[in-house]
């Protein structure tokens, strides 16, 4: 994939809407390293969400810059940075002065390579991916649209709270950056006035790592590796000593434990039930309503997909059945018929149009799935208007978690009224892009995206109509594809704003400016 200049890209993305031709997701974005609009100098101040205060971490007070030690880090910094290679300039180029951004692509990377479904053994039967056994096979883990939101909520929120205790200790301890020390210095990226102790990319590479370690056990070598050169761009950039690292390390490393603890009791470990929990949650819906989803598939897998993901502990909705939506129209109800026969216009008057808006938004298998997708947006949004590391973890923490707990009240939903998919219910109907192995009301697509949207409103104001319009389009997508009738997507969408907004007001909330 060819290396763009991010205005460029911002441009083909914008145009490519326009005209709702076919994405193109490339791994690696090439931008302009960029001064950072603001500093955020009382970013120390902020409300974090799983750290309570940032004096719960402790790190030890630095040198001043006219002790020998710290001359002595200066030197060894100076020494390294004349003899960089040709291979640790491009590193130092990649990593940048934003990491957070190089951390977020990385996650995306991996989840679009677990996003395969896992195929049946030779007698026909299943065998779940398990993190007990993550060579399997099939190899651990499913990274399904629930899995890679809750994988990028953790990863955003532990960035988020390293980042504001970093902020805090850097205007508490105020050490200038190696190159106001030593004027022979030459960062190589956009000079400012942020302290360098501690390190806030070391921070962001300690969190990142450990939370993408445990979320993909099978790239722990990958990520060591990554997180290894992340550190030693940042003394070749010539912005930090290695005592600035350390502290940055110790920090990322005390918010790590409090994101693993919270992630060990939130109940994912039982969103994908065996069969005897599976067929209880189907029995009893079709006891209460009348209709239950059955699984299409061939060959057919006997589990829905995470039935029990609706149970998982959310970050800012007090309790699912808050958002939970509505009752569905029933199956020869006068609303789904008439929602039944504009799938069946679609599907036998689908123009080019319609069908590329389909395959833009169909995030399946392979694809960094529709939490991916809102990740990207909110990446170009954040180089366009140049934030600095703090700031776009907030912006990434406030969206995922938000995403996350959008995924929470659809699957919710999802089970709770357990209803059919179109191809069930409309007699010879068939989907352009397969039929997803779990129920269909409300849309994941759909709230996935309104609440992305919502959250990104809030921090670009600018463009709240576009990102408004673009969950909409996610929304109609499925339409299109065949997979969700009207009902599914717009009170999807409802939902995605709502839960969305309880984002957005813990964002008003948190401190800053």
């Amino acid at each position: 994939m060819k290396n763009l200049n991010i205005r460029y890209i911002y441009f083909v993305l914008l145009s490519v809407f326009a005209s709702s031709c076919l994405e193109e997701t490339p791994n690696f974005y090439e931008f302009e390293d960029y001064a950072f609009e603001n500093l955020d100098d009382n970013g120390g101040s902020w409300s974090m969400i799983l750290v309570n205060t940032p004096t719960q971490i402790s790190i030890p007070q630095p040198e001043p810059t006219n002790s020998s030690s710290y001359q002595s880090e200066l030197a060894e910094l100076k020494q390294q940075m004349n003899g960089i290679s040709a291979i640790e300039k491009q590193a130092v180029q990649y990593w940048s002065s934003n990491p957070v951004l190089r951390w977020n692509e990385i996650a995306l990377e991996l989840a679009a390579k677990y996003n395969l479904i896992p195929g049946p053994n030779a007698d026909g039967t299943y065998t779940l991916p398990n993190p007990a056994n993550p060579v399997g096979p099939p190899a651990f883990p499913f990274a399904h649209p629930p899995y890679t939101s809750r994988m990028l909520a953790y990863l955003s929120v532990a960035q988020y709270d390293g980042l504001v205790v970093t902020w805090h200790y850097k205007y508490q301890y105020n050490r200038p950056a190696p190159y106001r020390v030593d004027q022979e210095i030459k960062p190589a990226y956009s000079p400012s006035q942020l302290p360098s102790y501690p390190s806030e990319g070391a921070t962001v590479a300690v969190v990142s790592k450990e939370i993408l370690s445990v979320m993909f056990p099978l790239e722990t070598q990958f990520l060591e590796k990554k997180y290894q050169e992340h550190l030693a761009s940042l003394i070749h950039a010539g912005i930090n000593v290695q005592s600035d690292i350390d502290a940055g390390i110790l920090i990322g490393n005390e918010v790590v434990k409090l994101a693993k603890q919270r992630a060990s009791t939130d109940g994912m470990a039982k969103a994908q039930t065996p069969k005897p929990v599976s067929d209880s949650i189907a029995n009893a819906a079709f006891e209460r309503l009348g209709w239950k989803w059955e699984n299409s598939e061939t060959p057919k897998r006997p589990v829905g997909l995470t039935p029990l993901f609706g149970q998982v502990k959310m970050w800012h909705v007090p309790s699912v059945e808050e958002v939970r939506s509505p009752p569905p129209p029933a199956p020869g109800s006068p609303q789904f018929e008439a929602d039944a026969k504009e799938l069946r216009q679609f599907a036998s008057h689908m123009t080019l149009e319609q069908r590329r808006i389909a395959n833009w938004w169909e995030d399946g298998i392979g694809s960094y799935t529709p939490p991916g997708h809102w990740n990207k947006f909110a990446k170009l949004s954040i180089v366009k208007n140049k934030l600095n590391p703090l700031r776009t973890a907030r912006v990434f923490a406030y969206m995922n978690t938000a995403i996350m707990d959008a995924g929470v009240a659809c699957w919710d939903t999802k089970y709770y009224y357990h209803y059919p998919r179109p191809v069930e219910t409309i007699p010879g109907f068939k989907t352009i892009l397969g039929t997803p192995n779990f129920p269909a009301y409300t849309s994941g697509h759909s709230t996935f995206s309104a609440a992305g949207a919502e959250v990104l409103a809030y921090f670009f104001p600018s463009d709240a109509n576009q990102f408004r319009a673009w969950a909409e389009e996610a929304a109609i997508s499925r339409l299109y594809g065949g997979i969700h009738y009207r009902f599914d997507a717009e009170i999807g969408t409802e939902q995605g704003r709502l839960v969305g907004s309880y984002a957005v007001n813990k964002a008003k909330l948190d401190g800053t400016l």
